[in-house]
């Protein structure tokens, strides 16, 4: 089945190959974390679920989950074994590491919180696409946020592979809201990251309106927002000046690995985004 399941991404290379081969591994994870009752109590949000079920046009490469309610006690641990028996079932064989989190004071509190769990999968596979016989290490992060901020919706959304069934994730413009939180109040070093920015692109051109409502409780979780409310108004300027602080450099040079063809962002700078920007739409 998985050769088949390659062959049908249709890749060029090897690269295209590797990435395929890691989106496969994504939604048999998703497929065994179903199997075992795991979207009872989580939800599948980030750059991967919007990839997966809506469509987004470039490859993502974590596994990202949030409670539906704060739990601190929650375990990852129950889930694990499903999700290698699924992956056993195809003859596939992985391994889950504990992903060791390094403090550091100059990351943001929303992006390395003591609240999340972490673990990794790893496989060691075969690739037999366009004459390699190689062995993949691909490694998946999975992340789940156990005391989240709330306030979103979610919608059932339907894997077709390995098995058919229903992923509890955010709605759109929730994930359109996480989004924007991250590109704004992302703050590691210079670890800028274009996939941000990219996905925001993806969003206004879809005409996915953000929820306002969503961003603003993300914003005081993580401490950038003090103010009870917030107006659209204020939003913008806050992306304002976001757009005009960026090293798009940086910007662009992060994306590249994820898109096929890198002329797509040729027309980045910051007056293409602010342009851009003009078109965004909110939702209540």
């Amino acid at each position: 089945m998985i050769k088949e399941w390659l062959d049908s991404y249709k890749p060029e290379n090897k690269d295209d190959a590797l990435q395929a081969l890691r989106e496969i591994m994504q939604e048999v994870a998703l497929a065994g974390l179903e199997r075992a009752g795991f979207f009872e109590r989580a939800a599948f949000y980030g750059g991967t679920a919007l990839r997966i079920f809506y469509g987004l046009n470039r490859y993502s490469e974590d596994l990202d989950f949030s409670l539906l309610e704060v739990n601190p006690e929650f375990s990852l641990d129950k889930y694990l074994e499903s999700i290698r028996i699924e992956f056993e079932s195809l003859g596939m064989q992985v391994s889950v590491r504990e992903k060791q989190k390094k403090i550091d004071s100059n990351i943001e509190s929303a992006f390395l919180k003591s609240e999340t769990i972490w673990k990794e999968l790893v496989l060691e596979h075969t690739i037999p696409q366009n004459g390699l016989d190689q062995k993949a290490n691909i490694k998946i992060k999975l992340e789940v946020d156990t005391e989240p901020p709330l306030g979103f919706s979610t919608e059932e959304k339907l894997l077709l592979k390995p098995f058919t069934c229903y992923i509890k994730c955010f709605a759109i413009s929730d994930l359109f809201a996480g989004k924007i939180h991250a590109l704004l109040f992302r703050k590691w070093k210079n670890n800028v990251k274009g996939r941000d920015w990219f996905d925001m692109e993806w969003y206004i051109k879809n005409g996915v309106p953000l929820r306002l409502r969503h961003f603003l409780v993300r914003a005081k979780d993580s401490g950038n927002w003090s103010k009870e409310t917030i107006t659209e108004a204020e939003f913008r300027d806050l992306l304002t000046k976001k757009i005009d602080s960026v090293d798009m450099y940086r910007v662009k040079a992060d994306i590249s690995r994820f898109i096929r063809d890198p002329k797509v962002i040729d027309i980045w700078s910051a007056t293409y985004f602010h342009d851009l920007v003009g078109h965004l739409k909110f939702s209540a």
